[in-house]
């Protein structure tokens, strides 16, 4: 329920050889178009060993009007790949890969070559960003509670790790049996990195040498015993972040000071959840002005709709939409912001909203796309 779905036995990734072409008979995605009406790419993540899941990355395109998805193949070779992430510079793709023997790799999106695999030192890795200075890749990894860092060349290609920090301090909480790291992001202001751990109800703040690639240790902010953080989202004026809580169903109004890296968590609140079926809160979006969030309620299968409020500190739930299919694993805008994708894991299928961005509404725009157990939809 929490980071990983029942991934079962399979060999450990090996290294891919660098600059290896997709196989011929593979379809490919639209290329980011020069006509910003025309249809743009969009990556879809997936579990590739379990019963009906995919065959690699899925390759798509959507209409930036009308939101519709169209298939167009899969980019093999890339073994349990769910989350995704793309380059600051829009070139290189880089996926986990949700293994016991943990590894990121690199796709460059010019010709769909992959660019490599390297080991993340960790197990089930399910959380990948990149630092907005694009010289550094963060991992988190669930089943060992550990978050690395690696060096990104002028290519886009992965180097050796620089860093490796398993998470021992506090001990687990309640029902749990070790940490489970389930994101790793940078702060807005670029000069912490945060890892959220659903393990031991932490979030850790690190400062990090952009020189080495290494970690330190700064702060730890703690939630209610039992919470389960699993997903953290800033507010864009960079004093406030929202933290959704799986394990307890709550979500949280955190400040952040830029300055220390410290982030102070607030109260718990409502999901919007029904109370009906049990509901894991999975990730939270902020549209770019700031005035609105949105959260993935897995379980309750819902969209909940909050208006952000006194310049970030507060949130306001405006009640719950349905995402259309079944446990939303993943959300994500359009570049524009005028799209939402939602990922359901179970129906296998990526649904998509039209964004209100002045009433904070939300608006299906028409069926959804089947793609084999789909965990992340990454537009671009």
């Amino acid at each position: 329920m929490a980071g990983t779905a029942a991934v079962a036995a399979v060999p450990s990734p090996t290294a891919a050889p660098a600059d290896r072409p997709l196989p011929a008979e593979q379809p490919r995605a639209a290329a980011p178009p020069g006509d910003p009406s025309g249809p743009r790419p969009l990556f879809i993540g997936t579990y590739t060993s379990v019963d009906g899941g995919g065959a690699g990355i899925g390759l798509a395109s959507y209409d930036p009007v009308t939101g519709r998805i169209s298939g167009s193949g899969t980019l093999t070779g890339v073994p349990d790949p769910s989350y995704l992430t793309v380059h600051p510079d829009g070139r290189t793709l880089y996926a986990v890969d949700e293994r016991d023997d943990g590894g990121v790799t690199a796709v460059r999106l010019a010709d769909r070559c992959l660019l490599g695999t390297r080991s993340t030192g960790g197990a089930d890795p399910c959380h990948v960003s990149v630092h907005p200075s694009g010289r550094w890749l963060l991992s988190a990894d669930y089943g060992s509670g550990s978050v690395a860092v690696h060096p990104i060349d002028a290519a886009g290609a992965l180097g050796d790790r620089t860093a490796l920090v398993t998470h021992t301090s506090p001990a687990p909480g309640p029902g749990q049996q070790g940490p489970h790291a389930h994101q790793f992001i940078t702060s807005p202001d670029g000069g912490h990195v945060l890892a959220v751990d659903l393990g031991t109800d932490t979030v850790y703040t690190y400062r990090l040498d952009e020189a080495a690639g290494t970690l330190t240790e700064v702060s730890q902010a703690h939630t209610r015993p039992g919470a389960g953080p699993r997903h953290l989202t800033f507010h864009p004026g960079g004093r406030y972040a929202y933290l959704a809580d799986e394990v307890d169903d709550t979500v949280a109004v955190c400040a952040y000071d830029p300055g220390s890296g410290r982030l102070t968590i607030g109260a718990p609140q409502s999901t919007g959840s029904t109370g009906t079926v049990t509901n894991y809160p999975a990730e939270f979006l902020v549209t770019a002005d700031g005035r609105y969030a949105f959260l993935a309620n897995r379980g309750d299968n819902t969209l909940a709709r909050y208006a952000v409020e006194a310049d970030g500190a507060r949130l306001r739930l405006l009640g719950t939409v349905p995402v259309g299919g079944d446990f939303p694993r993943q959300i994500a805008f359009s570049p524009d912001g005028t799209l939402l994708f939602a990922a359901n894991q179970r129906s296998g299928t990526v649904t998509v909203f039209h964004v209100d961005r002045d009433g904070g509404e939300l608006r299906s725009a028409g069926e959804p796309f089947a793609s084999p157990v789909a965990v992340c939809a990454l537009p671009l």
